[in-house]
């Protein structure tokens, strides 16, 4: 249990702190002053940053960047447009305080709100492109030492090995379902003969038509035997047990396929958590209950303690998963994540003038909370699961 929350937090505080490296670096880039990135949350261990000098200085404790930039004495101030960097408490992600991201100092040049409206989208567009990249290399990684994966949709250059037949569907009442087949099942052998391949599974079926065969399957790690009649479904087909597979199996490119299968791979996954976020909020908003199951905190974690046992290929396709996850789930249009904040600079861009600084922070705190009560109904959930 340690070792999973352990990388569990070190997962989760490579996503945000490169999330929030993204925004910290377009507005370096764009003469924004980034006030203080930190790594982990406060209260804050140990700070640094250059003085009006040039100088590097280091502070230990919560002392503000405010008390800093008023101290009298100038060896102590913080140069013009320089950063505090810190080391906090709470080994969590990460933070960057972006001059002006609250409305403050609009007609400071250095501040957020003086910039063009699109400036400011890709500053605040910066941090889900972030967790797209890192999960982009991430896999193309992964597809380096072999990355799990149907055999059937590798590239013509994929080296493969460990290939396996996996159950997805067993047909009520079938020979399979009679023999006690479940979906997830590894079939490893078919009357003493080893399955390698689709092929193989379904000629040594036919072969056994009508006779009791024995299949070694392997189920949750544990390898048993099973007994099963192949039967014709009509005259002149060949046996079948009324199951539905496909072959798997760990996927190795060379280095430079291996980038471009990653970035393949990246924009396939970004078009199905899109497809699976617009058909959450089509069974929400038409008054359907909910197919599927949430995972908040507890239940993530506990997946990626799985994804670190099964291996260091499962580990970062489960870390890739799960930054763009956290991408696309910010950049949509809802208040206090990074898409709706993008909303209202289109909203202003559109009207001419920004919405009431008023009204927009009623209306992100009213998402913040909405979201944070999402939170906790679903650690609850995860909780109750695991009892």
């Amino acid at each position: 249990m340690i070792t999973t929350i352990i990388i569990f937090v070190l997962v989760l505080s490579v996503l945000v702190f490169v999330h929030e490296l993204g925004h910290f670096y377009t507005a370096k880039r764009f003469g924004v002053r980034s006030e203080e990135f930190g790594l982990g949350f406060p209260p804050r261990v140990f700070g640094w940053y250059k003085n009006k000098a040039g100088q590097w200085r280091h502070f230990f404790g919560k002392r503000s960047v405010e008390s800093l930039e008023n101290d009298p004495d100038d060896s102590v101030r913080p140069g013009d447009n320089q950063t505090v960097y810190s080391i906090n408490l709470l080994p969590v992600g990460g933070f960057v305080k972006i001059k002006g991201e609250n409305g403050e100092g609009k007609d400071d040049p250095d501040s957020f709100g003086y910039q063009k409206i699109w400036k400011r989208v890709v500053i605040l567009s910066a941090g889900v492109t972030m967790n797209v990249i890192l999960a982009w290399l991430l896999l193309s990684a992964g597809y380096m030492i072999g990355l799990p994966q149907a055999t059937e949709t590798a590239g013509s250059k994929a080296i493969l090995s460990e290939s396996q037949l996996n159950v997805v569907e067993v047909s009520s009442q079938s020979p399979a379902d009679l023999a006690g087949l479940q979906p997830g099942d590894v079939i490893i052998s078919v009357a003493g003969t080893p399955v390698t391949s689709e092929i193989v599974l379904q000629d040594e079926i036919a072969a056994q038509s009508g006779m009791e065969t024995e299949l070694l399957i392997k189920r949750d790690d544990q390898e048993m035997l099973l007994t099963v009649t192949p039967k014709q479904l009509s005259e002149g087909d060949k046996a079948t047990i009324g199951i539905s597979f496909f072959a798997s199996g760990l996927v190795r490119y060379p280095i430079l396929n291996s980038f471009w299968e990653g970035a393949k791979m990246t924009g396939w996954l970004v078009a199905e958590i899109f497809r699976a976020f617009g058909n959450l909020f089509k069974q929400i908003f038409s008054g359907q209950n909910v197919s599927g199951e949430f995972a908040g905190p507890v239940g993530i974690a506990t997946i990626t303690g799985q994804a670190a046992q099964l291996g260091f290929a499962y580990l970062l396709q489960f870390a890739a998963l799960l930054s763009l996850n956290l991408a696309v789930l910010n950049i949509l249009p809802f208040p206090a994540l990074d898409g709706g904040r993008i909303m209202f600079l289109l909203i202003e861009k559109i009207k001419g003038s920004p919405v009431k600084k008023e009204v927009e922070a009623i209306i992100h705190n009213t998402g913040f909370l909405l979201l944070i009560g999402l939170v906790v109904f679903i650690t609850y959930k995860d909780i109750v699961k695991l009892f």
